[in-house]
This record gives C-alpha cells, structure tokens and sequence, in this order.
C-alpha cells in the first residue's frame, strides 16, 4: 500500500476518534446528555446573596459537565460582594459545588467600603453593615499602618473611658482621630495628630488627660498635638451658671478654662518626663477556608 495513503488513513482515524471527544470538552455536543443539573453551595451565607451565586455560575453550566470552565467561574464568583474566597468543583454526574467565605468586616473604609479582618477592602454599597464597625480611611496601600495606629491607641485610651471612633490619614501623612466618652454619653472628642512621632504624642496626650478631664461638665471638642512642648486644647462652653465678678486681683491676673488647662500640661511635662513607649503592633485575624 502507498505510504501516504497509509498516512492518511490514520490520520483519518486519529480525527474521527479526537473530534468527539473535543465536541464534548468545548461544548459543542453532549450538553444534552451530561447536563449540570443541580448546583451545592457551602459556607455561610450572611451577606452573599444565593441568587447572584446562581446568575454567576448558569453561564458555565450551560455547556453540560465535561465543558463546565472551572476556572472561568471561579473568578466570577469571586467578583460578587462580599465574596473574601471562592471554590468551583464538578462532582459526577450533575452536580456544580461552590465553596464560598464571606469577608467579615472589621471597619468602615471611606463612604462606600469596608476593610475587611484579613485586611482586604471591598465594596459595602447596598449591604446591610453591622452597627459598631470604627470608621477608618486613608490611601488603599496604607491599611495595615492605619489598623496598627487604631489598635495602639484603642489599648491606650480605653483605660480613661475613651473608645477611638475614627482614624483618618490624609494624602500628606497627617494622622486624625476621634474619641467618643463613653462615660458620658459618647461625647466626640477629635484629636489632631499630625504627621511625626504620632503613637508618642497620642501616648504623651493619654497620660494628662485624667488631670484635664477632672471637671466632668466640660469636655475638650478639639485637641492638636502638632506643637513640641504642649496641646493646644478647644473646651465645650460650660453649661453651669454665669461666675461672679471678678476681684481686682484676679482681673490683673485672669485665670480662664484655657490658661488653666495650659499651666496644667505645662507642670505635668516639667514634673514627669515622659517615658519611652513601646508599642506592639498586632497582625490581622487570620481565617482559613474549610
């Protein structure tokens, strides 16, 4: 027999016996026969919503088992809200199984996102947020600095009665927070930080606030640490009734709410030095998917 004709009989036979089997795997045929007919979702579904699990999955369905995109998806349930991880199987002879973890929000990020605990940020609009979450926001590539900063004071400022609401670093690298009095009702306190030596000057700022806040009807609304030798403190007006006059003497030498809260800090920073602080800064929860 001619080779080539050889040749071409068994490439004849290699292609009548591989063109079935690629029909199957991209699609073409089979879907009819091998179908995907059921859908198994595990995980806890709190946030997830079930049918936008089941509108990203039915476009990979649709091609029947062996032309399922596993990876395809995947990704596109990975892509759903509040979706941390994602998990896509086929199990014979039907089934379409999909893992999926939730994130599990740690603060608010900005107006519309959420820092989750593993440190991921993701979207929040439309969802349902738990109550309580600290507002946090700065650049993306910042969260782990502004996690650390708010669990280090969150450590240092709950002692004296004072949650930290708020931590805020702008572009410049300017650190804001604010502190809300849960002693008295969750009156808001905002701390100005600044850029240098931040965790030493809220450390500075904790140690003097019992002596600032022995008056309990007045709150300070505004505090600016960015000075080298003090504060520079914003009283609440006092709601007590109007002082009687002055004395001459004491009209030579006035001593008003401001003034006293300055000789205040400046005999508690000439008396104590202030220590060295050492900080720890604790790493995200971390979570494993089962």
């Amino acid at each position: 027999m001619n080779p080539m004709l050889r040749l071409a009989g068994w490439l004849i036979a290699v292609a009548l016996v591989a063109l079935p089997v690629v029909a199957v795997l991209r699609g073409w045929i089979g879907a009819e026969r091998w179908p995907l007919t059921h859908l198994r979702a595990t995980g806890r579904f709190e946030h997830v919503d079930p049918k936008l699990v089941q509108a990203a999955l039915l476009p990979y369905a649709k091609h029947g088992y062996f032309a399922v995109d596993l990876q395809g998806a995947q990704a596109a349930v990975a892509k759903l809200p509040w979706v941390d991880q994602a998990q896509v199987r086929k199990r014979w002879p039907d089934v379409l199984e999909v893992s999926i973890t939730e994130h599990r929000p740690f603060a608010r990020w900005g107006k519309d996102r959420l820092l989750s605990d593993r440190g991921a940020l993701f979207d929040a609009r439309g969802a349902q947020v738990p109550a309580g979450l600290p507002n946090f926001d700065g650049p993306d590539a910042r969260t782990r600095d502004v996690v650390e900063l708010y669990q280090q004071a969150r450590t240092l400022f709950a002692p004296i009665g004072m949650q930290v609401d708020t931590v805020v670093l702008d572009p410049r690298g300017s650190w804001t927070l604010t502190l809300l009095d849960r002693a008295h009702g969750g009156i808001p306190t905002q701390v100005i930080v600044g850029r240098a030596e931040a965790r030493a000057r809220i450390g500075r700022f904790v140690r003097l606030m019992p002596q600032l806040l022995v008056n309990p009807e007045r709150h300070i609304e505004r505090a600016d640490l960015r000075y080298t030798n003090g504060f520079a403190l914003v009283w609440s007006t006092p709601s007590a009734p109007a002082p009687a006059k002055p004395t001459a003497a004491a009209a030579e030498l006035p001593i008003t709410p401001w003034t006293a809260a300055i000789d205040t800090i400046k005999r508690a920073l000439s008396a104590t030095p202030a220590p060295r602080a050492a900080f720890v800064f604790p790493r995200f929860p971390t979570s494993s998917l089962t």
